[in-house]
């Protein structure tokens, strides 16, 4: 491998590195329809107060749930082992050097395979902490339609 390619695959890597630790602090969120207190506040002003109704959630003890790096890394542990399982089981052919391979092939694949798609797994908050952001932002004037 040629120095520049060495550089290329690292800043690759920082890159991907970066998007996944931005995307990992994501958790659910409350959808508000436009209604009167949405148009009338605006976006910002309803980003506020979603804010403090799930800050008064937390601190009643309620957890938010399920976030982007915990679905990335679930999903990352699944693909590894059921990846190298795989990789291993097509690799008998090649006697214990094709298992070796087939095993660290299916590992790297079924590794990337499984946070990619943890990734993109729906994030579902805590339902008791939901009902609490919920009421507070209906006590606020808005209209919540779902969690995204």
């Amino acid at each position: 491998m040629a120095i520049g390619e060495s550089a290329k695959a690292r800043g690759t890597f920082v890159t991907w590195l970066l998007m996944t630790s931005l995307v990992a602090c994501a958790g659910p969120e409350p959808l508000l329809r436009a209604n009167a207190k949405y148009q009338l506040q605006g976006k910002e002003a309803a980003k506020f107060d979603v804010a403090a109704c799930e800050q008064k959630a937390q601190a009643a003890g309620l957890k938010p749930g399920t976030n982007r790096g915990g679905n990335v890394g679930a999903g990352g542990a699944i693909g590894l082992v059921g990846g190298a399982a795989v990789g291993a089981s097509s690799g008998i052919v090649g006697g214990p050097t094709g298992i070796a391979i087939g095993a660290g092939v299916g590992a790297v694949l079924g590794l990337t395979i499984g946070m990619v798609g943890g990734a993109y797994r729906p994030l579902e908050p805590d339902p008791p902490y939901a009902d609490a952001v919920v009421r507070c932002l209906i006590e606020k004037g808005y209209d919540v339609s779902g969690w995204q």
